[in-house]
Formats: structure tokens, sequence, C-alpha cells
């Protein structure tokens, strides 16, 4: 379609049923449509838009209202800039903003659970936004890379000494020679680290016993480190140290590790969205937020993972879920 297309949905419910016409203003909201006045809505013509309004005309004709989705195009470039103001989210993001410094300013006082509730309550307010921000402009911009800073300094927090990234190649290893060791990561255990430990325990050396570094540099000699900078298992290129572990030892062809390995690599850098990437971050945060060792959190965090790698495995190829 054009650029400039518009799509109206033009709609009348019953004036008895309050609640419907409640239910659908909130569903045409939640999309980020504007109302060009009482029972006329303009959105951008794309797919998902399209697909939304004929949905909701649908769910209005079964109310016993009527509705209709029409084509349409701004008469000229002043239209066609009025039409996009409209979904202007400047004010959206300015009040998000707001609420995101007063946070920050009090950020080094919090405890990291009360941080990490407060980041995911915030990414939920901020993505909210996005999702519905049609035409993304310097308001956007700045959002976004406030957005990005502010998550930088909480992981920086949370996580001091995340391990950089190295450049090497992978090279395969006998899981023989990795039996009965002593494995050594950072105290404190997140995402990558829980993971890791229970590939490590499940699928390399089921007798591992791990030691939790105050930091990296009280790592045994004889120990096997993974998931800090100079570790012999840590970050490489886009991978995490799950998934370099997993290559490692030849387990990335089993389809449940690697798509284990997606949303560990989503939760730990970003990356691919995975489904249930949320999920997993809100039990593990509420495992640590009690604010148990990190023996018990793997102790309580390995049946979780149990779980969702039969999930992965049982999972049709090609399958995103």
């Amino acid at each position: 379609m054009n650029p400039s297309d518009w799509l109206l949905l033009v709609l009348t419910l019953p004036s008895a049923n309050a609640s419907a016409r409640v239910r659908i203003w909130r569903a045409l909201k939640a999309q980020g449509f504007a109302a060009v006045r009482d029972g006329v809505y303009l959105a951008p013509a794309n797919e998902a838009s399209a697909e939304a309004f004929e949905r909701l005309a649908a769910e209005i004709v079964e109310l016993d209202g009527a509705a209709q989705v029409i084509e349409a195009r701004a008469r000229d470039a002043a239209q066609q800039a009025d039409f996009e103001q409209l979904f202007d989210r400047s004010e959206d993001y300015e009040v998000f903003l707001r609420e995101l410094l007063a946070v920050r300013k009090g950020l080094h006082k919090l405890a990291h659970h009360d941080m990490q509730r407060a980041e995911q309550k915030l990414r939920r307010v901020y993505e909210g936004i996005v999702a519905i921000d049609h035409f993304p402009g310097m308001a956007s911009a700045r959002a976004a890379n406030t957005w990005a800073d502010f998550t930088a300094l909480v992981a920086s927090h949370l996580a001091p000494d995340e391990p950089r990234a190295t450049s090497r190649d992978i090279q395969p290893l006998n899981r023989a020679a990795f039996q009965n060791r002593t494995w050594a990561t950072r105290r404190k255990l997140w995402i990558d680290r829980v993971a890791s430990a229970w590939l490590i325990r499940r699928f390399i050396d089921e007798k591992a016993k791990f030691v939790w570094l105050e930091k990296p540099d009280d790592c045994p000699k004889t120990a096997v480190g993974f998931d800090f900078d100079g570790a012999a298992f840590t970050h490489v290129g886009e991978r995490v140290s799950f998934e370099v572990l997993a290559a490692s030892f030849g387990l990335d062809r089993d389809r449940g590790i690697a798509r284990l390995g997606a949303m560990v690599r989503s939760l730990d850098v970003g990356g691919e969205s995975v489904a249930e990437a949320p999920g997993f971050e809100a039990l593990m945060s509420a495992a640590r937020g009690r604010g148990v060792d990190d023996d018990r959190l793997l102790g309580e965090m390995s049946p979780v993972l149990d779980a969702f790698y039969e999930f992965y495995a049982a999972q049709p190829t090609g399958n995103s879920a």
C-alpha cells in the first residue's frame, strides 16, 4: 500500500450496551488507533491494522451493531501530517521518562529483587508505548537511548562482572575429560549461570561440584571456570556461556538445548524474542528474591529447566515456541 494510505473503522453500537462500548473503546485504545470523531477511528493501512479492524468489526456486528472498514487516502501532504499527528506518542514517552528518571535517582538504594521489579515494570510500560507508536520520531529515539542507558545501569548493579564476549573458535571437547570436576562461576546466580550449571550437571558432568565465586580471581586453579572473563567457557561472539558449553560438547544439535540457549541469550544479552522468556525470568526473579543461597537456587531452578527442556525437545522442527 502507498505510505499515505489509511484505514477507517466506522461503527455504531447499541446505546443500551454500555459495557460493549467500553470494551470496544479499550480495544481500539490498546492498538493505538486514533479517534477522528465519535464512532470513526483511523489507522495506518497495514496488515496488522487491517486484521485488528476486521476482527473488531466482526465483534461489533455480533453485538447487534454495525461496522465498516474503509480504505482512505490523505488529500495532500498537510492532511497526511495532520493524520500522523493524531498518533503522536511524545506525551506518553515524556511520562515514561519522568517515571524512569525517578526510579534511576533511587536505584542505588534498592535491593536487587526490587531493582529487577522496577526494571520489569518500566519495561512493560516502554514496550507498551513502542507497540502502539505507529510513526516513531525524535521522542521515540530519545526514549530508546535513555532506556538502553538505564538497562545497562541496572545490569551493572545486578551483574558488575558480566563477561565480555571473546572472538575465537569453539573447539569440540570430549565429555570424558570433564567428569567429577569442580566447576566455578560468579555467585548470585542469574539466567546464564544457573542455566549453564544445570546444563553441566545434567548433560556434561553429572557429579559436578560447584564453587560460587565472590570475584573471578578467587577461582581455584583446578576448577573449570564458566561465565566470567578468562574462564574456560564464557561468551563467544553472540553466544552466551550456556551456548558455548553446548557447542563445545556437541549438545547444540539437541533441539531442546538449542531452544533453551535462545531463551537464555534473549534474557542475558538480548536477541531473538522467545515467548517463554518472561515467564522463566519471573520464576528466576522470585526464587532469587527470597534470598536463597546459590546451591538452593540451582536446586529450585533445575526442575524448571528440566520442564522447559522437555517442552522444547517435544516441539516439531521449525516450531518457534
